[in-house]
């Protein structure tokens, strides 16, 4: 629930906001918080838990929306598909904030 508040936000801010010269932020003081640990690991954190529901959003929608009965195939393919996108997230972030 917290993702479904927040990223959307994160989004229009910097994707709209920001770019479009609404919003002048001090970018020295921008860095400073984003290259923060704790902010780090809420990013991660965030991220993961965005990954997941996506995830099983995605198995839910093929198992009862396209009626593909096969639960283990499908399911090994979205948590998994979530494991891999979450472990190329978390080396982009680390390498993007060091």
């Amino acid at each position: 629930m917290i993702a479904a508040v927040l990223l959307p936000v994160a989004a229009f801010l910097f994707g709209i906001a920001i770019p479009l010269g609404w919003l002048q932020p001090d970018f020295g003081h921008l860095s400073a918080v984003i290259t923060n640990p704790v902010t780090i690991i809420l990013m991660i954190i965030g991220f993961i838990v965005l990954i997941v529901h996506s995830a099983h959003r995605l198995r839910y929608l093929l198992y009862d929306g396209l009626k593909i009965k096969r639960r283990t195939l499908v399911g090994a393919l979205c948590y998994g598909g979530a494991v891999v996108a979450s472990a190329i997230m978390i080396i982009l972030v680390l390498m993007a904030a060091l």
